[in-house]
């Protein structure tokens, strides 16, 4: 069976079928069993997935371009399979929490829906692709539907903010593209598989060059700071369920492509920058955190907070300890889901009242109490609160990155306060107090809106409770990532690496 094929070809072919619907409710309710077929497909084949076999599973390579070895090659290893699941788990969401978004001004409902499932298919694809030049054109092609997504069905600055974010985007990705080639020229294998290039590039200094051509473009991606200026006012102008699959999903490739190629193709180049990755990933907690205070707009907050998270996560990924990596691997899910929510509640928020900024909002909890206690719990998993997910992602970065990083994780944990009084100061300005007049008529969330919520709440909880199937599928995977760099836990005797290897 091939898997990942069949889900993008799902994906691909659901979107064609949505231009051919004449009718708008019909498109929105065809898109949505897409995306639910994707799903289940998903989840039988992560079922099928053995943690403790082959490092990359539901493989599929085919020639593409003999000529330059290029292969259509896909498959995954635990990280890749989380991060898919991600994705598609979050699409039918978007889909439902978007129901009325692409209605305002009379633009095309139809293309709207049609590139939300183009979207899924290129990010199951730049998760999947397992030939380096296939991943740099997922990782440029998924640029477009996003790009359309904004631009068109964006707020009042939408064109700017697409603009922008794919100027930004096309930057790194260039800067990609010549270390790819300059990858390939100096491999002299003739091939594109990454499992051919690893270990192939020996000089530190080239290494050096073309770490640097990766990790720019990925931390532009992601966005660590100081790359970042282009997230806050895509994700803002953005659709809700555009800046969900923004910052939820299409971030989190520039994380995964620091794990996944980084620290495994440009090994000594890694442990080179390394100091100052941590440092980039340390400020970037700290500002992000800092400024997400000062913001009077209430998506541009929750983008800001992002920031800070992804800091976390690259400081995870490079901190090269196995509690480190499981547990950035795992924020990337859990921010998903936290950030997801935060932004779709916020979003039905703005719907009602009509404004982004929060002064103009105020005692929601009384005339809206599910939408409240909705929007508290979302928050609270931003803060990383014991009980939800994001708090075991976090702990195990911060504990993990003390093993071999002392000052740096020490430091980060100033972000957990911070992240307090930015939650908890919108949480209070919004929620509670004398109700505003502009939102004493506000209604709460119907039964198609709680059917959004209510997955997001969940996973938040089972996930902060029970994170072990999470885990099982992650820590294996990070081992052996690992074991390609050649470090070695502190404290432990020998190279974290598989059994046998």
């Amino acid at each position: 069976m091939p898997w990942l094929s069949t889900l993008m070809g799902v994906s691909v072919l659901g979107a064609l079928g949505v231009t051919l619907v004449r009718n708008d409710k019909l498109a929105k309710q065809f898109t949505l069993v897409v995306s639910l077929i994707v799903l289940a497909l998903t989840v039988a084949m992560a079922v099928q997935f053995s943690p403790n076999g082959d490092k990359f599973q539901f493989a599929e390579t085919y020639d593409w371009i003999p000529a330059f070895g290029v292969h259509y090659g896909v498959a995954v290893d635990g990280i890749a399979l989380v991060l898919i699941l991600l994705s598609v788990i979050l699409v039918p969401i978007v889909v439902l929490a978007s129901w009325h978004d692409a209605e305002k001004g009379k633009r095309s409902v139809r293309t709207y829906f049609s590139l939300l499932l183009v979207l899924e298919a290129m990010m199951i694809g730049v998760f999947a692709a397992t030939d380096v030049f296939l991943f740099y054109v997922f990782f440029e092609a998924m640029l477009i539907p996003m790009y359309f997504m904004i631009g068109s069905y964006g707020g009042a600055q939408r064109s700017y903010a697409a603009v922008k974010f794919l100027l930004y985007s096309l930057f790194g990705g260039l800067l990609m593209l010549v270390a790819v080639i300059a990858l390939y020229s100096i491999a002299g294998k003739g091939t594109f598989m990454f499992s051919d290039l690893v270990g192939t590039v020996q000089d530190v200094t080239t290494q050096k060059w073309l770490f640097l051509g990766f990790f720019i473009a990925f931390a532009i991606k992601a966005p660590l700071w100081p790359f970042h200026t282009w997230l806050p006012d895509a994700a803002a102008q953005a659709p809700a369920g555009a800046a969900v699959l923004l910052v939820g999903v299409l971030d989190k490739v520039g994380t995964y492509g620091m794990l996944r190629f980084c620290l495994e193709l440009f090994p000594d180049a890694a442990k080179f920058f390394t100091p100052l990755v941590i440092t980039l990933s340390v400020i970037g907690i700290v500002y992000g955190a800092i400024v997400a205070i000062g913001q009077t707009d209430m998506k541009r907050l929750i983008a800001y907070t992002s920031v800070s998270h992804f800091g976390f996560i690259a400081m995870g990924v490079f901190a090269m300890t196995t509690d480190a990596g499981a547990g950035a691997t795992l924020y990337m899910v859990n921010h998903g889901f936290s950030t997801g929510a935060l932004f779709l509640i916020a979003g039905f928020l703005i719907h009602r009242r009509g404004s982004q900024f929060i002064s103009d909002y105020g005692g929601v909890q009384k005339v809206a109490p599910i939408l409240a206690g909705t929007f508290l719990v979302a928050g609270l998993s931003s803060l990383s609160l014991p009980g939800l997910s994001t708090f075991v992602s976090e702990f195990m970065v911060l504990t993990g990155t003390y093993q071999r990083y002392v000052v740096p994780s020490v430091i980060a944990a100033t972000g957990v306060i911070l992240a307090a009084i930015y939650i908890l100061w919108m949480y209070q300005r919004t929620m509670n107090g004398p109700t505003a007049e502009s939102v004493k008529s506000l209604p709460d969330l119907n039964a198609r809106e709680k059917w959004v919520v209510a997955p997001l709440i969940a996973l938040l909880l089972v996930f902060g409770f029970y994170p072990k199937p999470l885990l099982d599928v992650i820590h294996p995977a990070v081992k052996d990532t690992l074991s390609s760099v050649s470090v070695t836990d502190p404290g432990a005797a020998v190279p974290v690496a598989k059994e046998g290897q």
